[in-house]
């Protein structure tokens, strides 16, 4: 199947250039012409990459970034004239994978996204456990969580926590160890705000937050979800 691909830019000639040249290369190509539209086919065809313009009428490539940010770590490159190193800067901090400026080399695109997609995660379709007699469910491909026969929403962040825990149910991780897993080593110095995350999966995946049966502290350590 081939890979799919999100270009949203409002400038006709260069979405056509760069579907052309994908679409050589086997990709899929999804077209947007407007931000609103790029976040709407983004949310409805799950792309494997998205292109993302910065300069576009009524809503700019930042703020799509961001929506993007909230609910997926789809790998977003920004494809864009703005070339002031306070941009690129601006675009890798907001959460973008990485930062090519206009004019491009359609070589070097291709090459980057095919660097970017080998690196992104990519689970097994029958990739899911199930836990509590199925009271709890977790889904790696789809990213959904199900808690007593509902669906919980949760961030990427919190996704990418949980989902480091249920994998090593049953057994204690430290924080240290949990933060470089689940957000890489780049968050290390992160711990501190680990307990608000796990206080926050707590609220949306327990019966009782303040007294919960799945994800666990073990004092001085670190956490463990509990295998039942």
């Amino acid at each position: 199947m081939s890979e799919k691909i999100l270009v949203i830019d409002d400038e006709d000639t260069t979405v056509q250039l760069i579907s052309i040249a994908l679409e050589r290369k086997g990709f899929e190509v999804i077209k947007a012409y407007r931000a609103e539209d790029g976040l709407r086919k983004a949310y409805r065809t799950h792309p494997d990459l998205v292109l993302l313009d910065i300069m576009m009428p009524n809503m700019d490539g930042w703020e799509v970034c961001r929506r993007l940010r909230e609910l997926s770590d789809v790998p977003i490159i920004f494809l864009t004239a703005k070339s002031e190193v306070r941009d690129v800067v601006k675009g890798l901090e907001m959460g973008a994978d990485d930062y090519i400026v206009k004019p491009y080399d359609s070589d070097e695109l291709v090459a980057r996204i095919r660097a970017h997609l080998r690196r992104a995660p990519k689970p097994s379709v029958s990739e899911e456990l199930v836990f509590d007699s199925g009271n709890f469910r977790i889904n790696f491909l789809n990213r959904e969580v199900w808690v007593n026969g509902k669906l919980v929403h949760l961030t990427p962040k919190e996704f990418k926590l949980l989902a480091v825990l249920v994998r090593n149910a049953g057994r204690v991780i430290s924080r240290a160890d949990l933060v470089k897993e689940a957000w890489g080593p780049e968050y290390i110095d992160a711990t501190d705000s680990l307990k608000l995350y796990i206080h926050y999966l707590r609220q949306k995946v327990e019966v009782e937050a303040e007294n919960p049966a799945y994800i666990l502290t073990s004092r001085g350590v670190g956490y463990r979800f509990a295998n039942r």
